[in-house]
């Protein structure tokens, strides 16, 4: 199946000193099927056309849109289409809807942010928390395996707290926060859940429903679609909550919040994204006529499966290379408590070097903070950060064994 999957992604053709390219980059931004690119061309050839027009391009973009609405309900789990927001990426959705959100807030209140997660699940909560006098809880890492302090967790919430803003998974570790868990923690105190997927969308099956959250954003080009945003949220919130809009626009919801004109050809590259996920699923479960649900429940059951797998090699190699510091999970009994994302350092070489080592070599991966900063700035790693090897479903045991020869061989040469 992994050879089907990667005949899907023509970038991975691309060659460097005539080796092929390895991209261990995918936590930054997958590369993109080739049905994707085609539904774009497709929407630009045939249909490409402002909002709301009573005219022939302009309806079928419509239908277009409200297709894609759908699609993503069911990659998140909703069972409805208007409880899904479009915008420009996480970032700028989640900075809105702080605004609109915080509006609720009152001085002496309290929300919590966590030391594991991205800046954009942070930054946004704790500048609208400065506006309205609010205090920003924060919830730290166990220093052992990088995990989330659960028990912290607990002991800061309150009838105070507002809002826990929280990743479904670390893009620095690759950790898998218990978010069920976490929902229904702050649930019991009254508070509001809003979560990013951003990094466990192209590993694991988001499920809304399941988990109880009340708002969670992810962003498509993590999951081998293009650059485009998506926020899904309770219908009541949405409904109630006043949005930052122009007046012209809807009040109704999703419209009233989806500031300006979208990117239509961006969502019709998004649907073609889950389209391509839900395709895996079908055919490793050898039911074609299954519903998209269903073939994506089926298509991130193998995903996790193989990429499970890829991650006990990556990290079983990276335990045999002296000097090398692993950040996250790396017991082998709690491997389906982390993603194939991982983090490293070494004692003796830099880590824009080991990068820059491995990039003249044809392998393609971050280094710095990857706007984890609460996280590298509590263990000492500013300015250099660590080096992240990020895989996905089209990485290879091979690409790995690549990996491993050139940072043993630089560790070689350092000592």
């Amino acid at each position: 199946m992994v050879d089907y999957c990667r005949e899907q992604f023509p970038a991975l053709a691309r060659e460097e000193n005539g080796e092929p390219a390895v991209f261990f980059d995918g936590p930054a931004g997958t590369q993109v099927p080739r049905c994707v690119m085609q539904a774009i061309t497709r929407y630009f050839t045939e249909c490409n056309a402002n909002h709301g027009g009573v005219f022939g391009t302009s309806l079928d973009s419509d239908g277009w849109l409200h297709d894609a609405h759908q699609a993503f309900a069911d990659l998140v789990g909703g069972s409805d289409p208007s409880e899904i927001v479009f915008g420009q990426n996480m970032t700028s959705l989640t900075y809105a809807f702080s605004r609109a959100l915080s509006q609720t807030w009152n001085a002496g209140e309290e929300i919590i942010v966590t030391a594991l997660d991205h800046d954009a699940n942070i930054s946004p909560w704790v500048q609208a928390a400065a506006d309205r006098d609010v205090t920003v809880r924060w919830v730290d890492f166990k220093p052992d395996d990088f995990t989330l302090d659960l028990e912290q967790l607990q002991g800061l919430l309150s009838e105070k707290t507002r809002l826990v803003a929280v990743g479904c998974a670390s893009n620095a570790t690759g950790g898998i926060n218990p978010v069920k868990e976490i929902c229904r923690m702050a649930h019991r105190h009254q508070s509001l859940v809003y979560l990013d997927a951003v990094h466990f969308g192209p590993h694991g099956l988001i499920d809304v429903a399941d988990w109880d959250c009340d708002f969670l954003a992810c962003s498509s080009y993590k999951f081998f679609g293009p650059h485009l945003g998506t926020m899904w949220g309770r219908r009541r919130l949405l409904e109630e909550l006043p949005a930052y809009k122009v007046r012209p626009a809807s009040d109704e919801i999703p419209g009233k919040w989806m500031n300006g004109t979208q990117s239509h050809e961006s969502i019709a590259g998004g649907m073609a994204c889950i389209d391509y996920l839900a395709d895996i699923g079908r055919k490793v479960g050898q039911q074609p006529e299954v519903g998209r649900r269903k073939a994506l429940e089926l298509a991130f059951l193998a995903i996790t499966q193989y990429e499970r797998r890829l991650s006990r090699y990556l990290l079983e190699a990276l335990a045999g290379i002296p000097g090398i510091n692993i950040f996250g999970i790396t017991e082998d009994s709690q491997l389906p408590n982390r993603f194939p994302t991982v983090s490293i350092t070494h004692d003796l070489i830099k880590t824009t070097a080991l990068a820059e080592t491995l990039a003249k070599a044809g392998i393609y991966v971050w280094n710095g903070n990857y706007y984890a900063l609460e996280f590298t700035q509590r263990l000492g790693l500013e300015p250099e950060g660590m080096v992240r090897i990020g895989l996905v479903h089209y990485n290879t045991f091979a690409e790995v064994d690549r990996l491993i020869s050139v940072i043993s061989d630089a560790v070689a040469a350092s000592s």
